[in-house]
């Protein structure tokens, strides 16, 4: 219980960065859903998901292989593990920003910016900055210190939001009100390439932030040491580059999958404004994916019994945390959906569908624990192809028949099946013992108060102040359930999270 407490409270301090970063990047949303036509949203929804697969490719799985290797029998240097990881991705980034930049044209027609090459050089210049730095923050979770890397990550989405605001609503109320001030630099017609200026501003300053991890060490490159490493990692960037296109597939097949490219791109604004919505339960699934790492490699020097406990627990306090996000955002969706313009409305019956589907990915990693620490990550090479062959094909078949709620239900099928497998090959390989019994009850009890709060409720036809009212009481019950079912104290949770706090 103690290793989940720790786990608890580092997944809270980087989730005070996630929750308020991405809350505040959800601001965003409804800015540029109510500024920009949905067709001009679905370029951005478009660019975003190629990034996103991008900065996988980039990372090529060094973070994890650092954690390992910097925790590893033989390699008793962490800093040396740092430096030559550092150095590698130093190298592949400044490659990748060379590349782009000389083959700029086809790439910009290749990614709908026809016209447009400044925003394929300027999210490029973002995905080298970033992915070189993704070390740097890897090495703060690796020493411990949430709090440095909250600081830096708030300061980056502040500045990025910032700039959001100034670009996009600032900047042409100056033009219309006094020119002068704003004409010198500020051009309307660049219109979403502020988005992508605002990113790349913010990402160049989170480089200055993260200076002094990179310094106070030798610089030294061990090309021994290095081949290890992309041994280790191979299968992970393997296993990265299906598991971001599982999240991302869907949006960079649908224009090729709807015939009018004007209207593909209209969905496509609609399905990504609503598949915002569920960001709240992926802030929670990014904070504990930044704990968790570090965790596992700690715990697995303990002794067994005491591991594989705090494995089953942090599964366990994982599902129910995930199902009771899971049930607060379907029962205040009538109020949460406003933080989208009401013409993109119509696709909020994808929310429920790929908030499910983001759980059972949640899952998926937790389980991933068995190949991580018996150094046989091609596991999650399969898998993750696996869950990418099942997203393709229901996308294909799917998409020219429902639109865009193919896509939910590809990502549902997809993950739904790299959690079923990965449970069940981990089993044989490395048995841990998950409660499974006990985590498909909880899941019984959110299906029942889902059914009751959204289907119920609405049948009482009760006010809007009434009905939240019993949703609430409905939240209450199932962590009510919970900690009665577990025999824990909420007060003795908390505890350790409160006192570090307070020494801060």
């Amino acid at each position: 219980m103690a290793g989940v407490k720790s786990l608890m409270k580092d997944t809270a301090i980087y989730g005070l960065s996630s929750i308020v970063g991405r809350f505040l990047n959800w601001m965003l949303v409804p800015l540029y859903t109510n500024v920009f036509a949905a067709q001009d949203y679905g370029v951005v929804t478009f660019v975003y998901s190629v990034v996103a697969l991008a900065m996988v490719i980039l990372t090529y799985g060094m973070e994890t292989g650092f954690f390992r290797f910097a925790n590893h029998e033989r390699w008793k240097d962490p800093m040396e593990v740092y430096s030559t990881c550092l150095i590698s991705l130093a190298v592949s980034s400044a490659l990748f920003m060379v590349l782009v930049a000389v083959f700029v044209g086809p790439v910009t027609v290749w990614m709908e910016c026809d016209g447009h090459p400044s925003y394929v050089l300027m999210m490029a210049a973002c995905v080298a900055l970033d992915a070189f730095l993704a070390l740097p923050f890897g090495y703060l979770r690796y020493a411990r210190r949430p709090f440095r890397f909250a600081i830096v990550r708030l300061v980056n989405i502040g500045l990025n939001i910032g700039l959001n605001l100034f670009f996009i609503l600032l900047c042409p109320w100056l033009m219309e009100k006094a020119p002068s001030t704003v004409d010198w630099f500020y051009r309307p017609e660049f219109g979403i390439g502020y988005i992508f200026l605002a990113n790349l501003i913010a990402s160049a300053v989170n480089l200055l932030m993260m200076i002094p991890e990179l310094r106070g060490f030798r610089w030294r490159f061990n090309p021994v040491l290095w081949r290890e490493i992309l041994a280790y990692s191979a299968p992970l960037l393997v296993l990265g580059i299906a598991g971001i296109m599982n999240q991302t597939i869907d949006k960079i097949l649908y224009p090729h999958l709807v015939p009018d490219s004007a209207r593909a791109m209209y969905e496509l604004g609609i399905y990504g404004a609503n598949y915002k919505i569920a960001v709240i339960l992926l802030v929670f699934l990014q904070a504990f994916r930044f704990a968790y790492e570090p965790f596992i490699f700690s715990r697995n020097k303990e002794d067994g019994a005491g591991k594989m406990q705090a494995y089953r627990d942090a599964m366990k306090y994982f599902v129910v945390f995930a199902l009771f996000i899971f049930l607060g955002v379907m029962f205040y969706l009538d109020i949460i959906r406003y933080f989208i313009s009401p013409a993109y409305f119509s696709g909020l019956a994808v929310v429920p569908v790929v908030m499910l589907a983001e759980l059972f990915f949640g899952i998926f990693f937790n389980l991933s624990v068995w190949y991580k620490l018996i150094d046989r990550t091609v596991w999650g090479m399969w898998f993750s192809l696996l869950g990418l062959a099942v997203t393709i094909v229901l996308n294909v078949v799917l998409v020219p028949v429902i639109g865009y709620m193919g896509c939910a239900v590809g990502a549902l099928c997809s993950y739904g099946t790299m959690m079923v497998a990965s449970y069940f090959v981990g089993l044989r390989k490395y048995p841990i013992g998950y409660p499974v019994g006990r985590i498909l009850a909880y899941f019984g009890l959110a299906a029942l108060l889902y059914a009751a709060g959204v289907y119920g409720v609405g049948a009482l036809g009760a006010g809007d102040i009434v009905a939240g009212l019993l949703r609430a009481v409905l939240l209450v019950v199932f962590v009510l359930v919970f900690v009665r079912r577990e025999g824990i104290s909420l007060k003795a949770l908390a505890g350790p999270l409160a006192s570090k706090l307070r020494r801060r």
